[in-house]
């Protein structure tokens, strides 16, 4: 280990025993001589060793006050993604405690049938579901998130708007839900200035420009108010209190103002010891300053859902500028910084309090949604949509406070109250009032629901007006269970009808291990349950079906199975095992076949033909964009297989992306020559975001040769993908 990284973790260590003195550091240790080993040899982006990103990762944990056993996994958390080790290894090596969170934070490597989108779906829902069980996960993957944004400039341009993408959409909206100011600033700065470079820098310099200026004016307020609080003899820490970038951007967008009628550009910060000198001093500040009417809010009172407290008002300050104060004490000012980290108890006893336990209630909800939805597509959007939202807050009859998402109606208030409640539902006074079930709910309503004594259950209609998933949950449950059996009936209609539409019979993709594998996958106990969300419109037969066919096409394929056979058909006599061109075409001998250059077939893929005007067929990767764009394509398309025996030699092209760096063409040469595979032709570009880009077209005679090449070159180092040309 270098002298740099020894530094970095003894820092780590005494970072640590400030707050945890007694912790186990000798399995500390242990952990960052087993990344290390584990990691050994693999660069960042950046080309520094990956180490660096761990121990990182590591110390800002640590800088949270985070448990021994956070800390541990988040120097071991890419280990088991990115390397030979196990979870078992991990568990084995540092106990149960962290091998969970190891595993709560390692991606899904690969799941059968799946596109990338789908893949990153289960992989979302995954961490969800580990979060639900033990928050520490999402701390543990925000903070990891947060280091690789901060070095994003070593990727690619389309690598930087995916990953600033979705840190937006999810983490950024979780770090809120969780309290983690800090943080959510600090992620949504830096994914603003990914997808939106121009507007990032013209607003940084527009606010660089004018910040002497400001500061001189907020340090003239500052030393106002501490010599008022000293006389006064309240000990209080004053700051001045930068806004991030991105705020500024959407109120300007949201309000359609400029910068300079965004009144809490310039804001302070008072940080005192108790609850009682926040509002003296929010009284000494209001006779200093005059306050502007409606801007002033008691989150100290009334706590935001993430458990954020504290006094906001502004003010009109000298020559009239206006400014924001936030009052609160040190132990609110730490939680607005971290949040739910900083009500962790892991360091004594392992458990979260009750009243914290009550506030990660959402997360836990997590679960419901789960058994109630079979697609992870379905959960995660739900889940993002559930992040989103902005709260509004409503009173029961009997002064309760109901929180819900912006926009969410009486509907929404009654299944957040109980399903019983829901079900019963016929109207809803607010505030005394008969009201619409579509009245959308402000903050101060207070709501009443209407019942019947009889179930009478919900409307369908309601599932368009309903703005809580836990209200669309719950009205989808009781359709499930109460129209069950109607639902099944029209299910099996869909099925039929989707299967006759595709060409297939019930008997072909219906066989019980495409359907156990079905069922598995979307966590279905029986045929009958998934009939069930298919009629109800859950789930589309068309994704069912498509599924099992994708299934059934690679079970002929692995088999050498006649694509057009039907089960029951008698097998017509080929007169031609052997071709020229290895290919056999249903129910044509002689034909004239040629392989389309878009994509470039070989033995193994799963194909499909097309009958061209005058040049026989044209053969075609399944997965090949162009053939499916054809509008004749269903009329013109005719059932194609690889010839059992065949032994022609075929062209496959390969697209190699990578950083430049020397030798490069000479490694790649020599995994062909390992390999003993014939170069027919080869060429290299640069693309606009400094990739090399080196088409190679090679000579193979089956399908095991071209994935055994793509696996080799993808060791070389530096090489990022390698992929099947499609032109």
């Amino acid at each position: 280990m270098n002298p740099e990284m020894e530094k970095q973790i003894a820092e780590i260590e005494g970072i640590i025993r400030k707050y945890n003195p007694n912790g186990d550091f000798a399995k500390l240790y242990k952990a960052f001589e087993y990344a290390e080993q584990a990691h050994k040899g693999q660069l960042r982006k950046s080309g520094e060793p990956f180490f660096i990103h761990p121990v990182a990762v590591a110390k800002m944990l640590a800088e949270m006050d985070m448990d021994l056993s956070s800390i541990i996994a988040g120097i071991l958390h890419d280990v088991v993604e990115d390397t030979e080790a196990t979870s078992q290894d991990i568990a084995r090596e540092f106990g149960e405690d962290v091998s969970y969170l190891v595993d709560g934070v390692t991606k899904l490597k690969h799941i059968p049938t799946s596109t990338k989108e789908e893949l990153q779906n289960e992989n979302l829902r995954k961490m969800f579901l580990s979060m639900a069980s033990d928050i520490r996960v999402i701390l543990i993957k925000l903070v990891d998130r947060l280091h690789n944004m901060r070095t994003l400039q070593y990727v690619n341009t389309d690598s930087q708007i995916t990953k600033a993408k979705e840190t937006l959409e999810i983490y950024t909206p979780l770090a809120h839900r969780l309290g983690m100011t800090k943080i959510k600033w600090e992620l949504e700065d830096l994914c603003f200035k990914y997808l939106e470079p121009d507007t990032y820098k013209q607003l940084s310099a527009n606010i660089k420009q004018k910040r002497e200026e400001r500061e001189e004016y907020i340090q003239g307020i500052l030393e106002t108010i501490r010599e008022k609080t000293s006389e006064l003899g309240i000990s209080a820490f004053l700051d001045g209190r930068p806004k991030h970038l991105f705020s500024v951007h959407k109120k300007m967008v949201r309000q359609n103002k400029t910068l300079d009628q965004i009144y809490d550009l310039l804001a302070i910060r008072v940080i005192v010891d108790s609850v009682q000198d926040c509002y003296t001093v929010l009284g000494i500040i209001h006779e200093l300053y005059k306050p502007m009417p409606g801007r002033f809010k008691d989150y100290i009172s009334m706590p935001k859902p993430n458990m954020y407290q504290s006094l906001h008002t502004t003010l009109l300050g000298p020559k009239g500028m206006p400014f924001e104060a936030q009052i609160r004490t040190w132990e609110m000012h730490k939680i607005a910084e971290v949040g739910i980290a900083a009500h962790w108890k892991y360091k004594g006893g392992g458990t979260t309090d009750a009243a914290t336990d009550e506030k990660l209630d959402w997360v836990r909800h997590l679960l419901d949604i789960q058994k109630d939805t079979g697609d992870a597509s379905q959960f995660v959007e739900t889940f993002k949509m559930d992040l989103f939202t902005d709260e509004v807050f409503v009173f029961t009859p009997k002064g309760d406070v109901k929180n819900l998402p912006a926009g969410s109606t009486p509907i929404d208030f009654a299944y957040s109250v109980h399903s019983a409640v829901g079900n019963r539902m016929i109207g809803a006074k607010v505030n005394g009032e008969i009201k619409p079930l579509n009245y959308k709910l402000v903050n101060g309503d207070i709501v009443d629901i209407i019942t019947t004594k009889e179930v009478h259950g919900p409307s369908r209609d309601w599932l368009s007006i309903v703005k809580s998933s836990e209200a669309k949950s719950k009205i989808r449950q009781w359709f499930k269970k109460e129209r069950r059996e109607e639902n099944i009936e029209h299910g099996k209609d869909f099925i039929e009808r989707e299967l006759k539409k595709q060409g297939y019979t019930y008997n072909e993709l219906f066989r019980p291990e495409y359907l156990d594998a079905l069922l598995r996958r979307y966590n279905f106990n029986s045929l009958d349950d998934l009939l069930n969300v298919v009629g109800f419109g859950e789930l589309t037969a068309q994704k069912i079906v498509s599924r099992l066919r994708d299934e059934f096409l690679k079970d002929e394929t692995n088999h050498e199975a006649k694509i057009g056979k039907r089960p029951g058909q008698k097998e017509k006599r080929e007169s031609k095992q052997t071709t020229d061109h290895g290919i056999v075409v249903k129910g044509i001998d002689n034909c004239l076949v040629r392989f389309s250059r878009c994509c470039s077939p070989v033995p193994g893929d799963m194909i499909v033909g097309y009958i061209t005007r005058g040049r026989g067929v044209s053969v075609h990767r399944a997965d090949c964009p162009n053939i499916r764009a054809m509008e004749d394509f269903e009329s013109r398309a005719i059932d194609v297989r690889w010839a059992q025996n065949a032994h022609s030699v075929y062209n496959a092209e390969l697209a190699i992306k990578a950083f430049d760096r020397s030798n490069l063409l000479l490694e790649i040469a020599g995994a062909l020559a390992e390999l003993k595979l014939n170069t027919k032709a080869i060429n290299a570009r640069i693309t606009r975001d400094n990739y090399d880009v080196i088409d190679l077209t090679v000579e193979i005679t089956e399908r095991d040769q071209l994935d055994k090449l793509i696996k080799r070159l993808m060791r070389i180092e530096n090489v990022v993908e390698v992929t099947r040309k499609s032109n």
